[in-house]
C-alpha cells in the first residue's frame, strides 16, 4: 500500500469547503463547525483558523457508540463543548475518516442531545469505504485503500501537520 498524504487531502477538503462557502464561514447561513474527537477535532481547530472561523465545537461520541459497554469512554476525551446554539442551525461536522458511518451516527445522536440542527453536513478527510450505515460525506479529501484488517490512524506532529499510519485491528 502507498502511503497516504493526510496533508494533500486536508488541502482538497479545504479546497471544496471554501468553494462552497467561500473564504470564511463567518456570514449568515454558514454552518458552525464541529469536530468529532479527536481526529475530527483536530480538523475543525485548522479549518477554523484557515476559513477565519472564531470557534467549533468538540463532539464526544463515547455514549452514544454502539459499542459502549466494549470500549467505555476515552480517559482522555474531551467532553462535548458546542460554543453555540445546536437548535435550527445549520453544522459542518468534521471527522478524520469515514467507514463504516458508527461514528457519524452516534455524533448526530450527541449532537441531537443538545437541540435540532437544521441541517447537518458531513466533512472527512479519509473515505476507506465499508459502509455499514447509510452515511455519505458532502465534503472528502479523498477516498482511500486501506485493507480491511487494518485502522487508518490520524496523528498530529508537534508543528500542526496531518499523517496517517496504519496499525493492524484488533477487534
Amino acid at each position: 500500500m502507498s502511503s497516504i498524504d493526510a496533508e494533500a487531502l486536508y488541502r482538497e477538503l479545504l479546497g471544496q469547503i471554501r468553494a462552497a462557502y467561500g473564504e470564511s464561514l463567518t456570514r449568515a447561513g454558514a454552518p458552525v463547525l464541529a469536530g468529532i474527537y479527536s481526529g475530527g477535532v483536530w480538523l475543525a481547530e485548522r479549518l477554523a483558523k484557515d476559513l477565519n472561523v472564531a470557534e467549533f465545537g468538540v463532539v464526544n461520541v463515547s455514549l452514544h457508540r454502539d459499542d459502549y459497554a466494549k470500549k467505555g469512554l476515552h480517559s482522555q476525551a474531551s467532553p462535548t463543548s458546542l460554543p453555540f446554539e445546536v437548535d435550527n442551525r445549520n453544522i459542518l461536522l468534521i471527522d478524520d475518516v469515514l467507514s463504516t458511518g458508527r461514528t457519524v451516527r452516534a455524533a448526530v445522536n450527541e449532537l441531537y442531545d443538545f437541540g435540532r440542527p437544521a441541517s447537518v453536513e458531513l466533512a472527512v478527510l479519509a473515505d476507506r469505504g465499508g459502509r455499514e450505515l447509510p452515511m455519505a460525506a458532502r465534503f472528502t479529501g479523498g477516498v482511500v485503500d486501506v485493507p480491511a484488517n487494518a485502522n487508518l490512524v490520524l496523528t498530529r506532529r508537534d508543528d500542526g501537520t496531518l499523517a496517517f499510519t496504519t496499525e493492524a485491528r484488533t477487534d
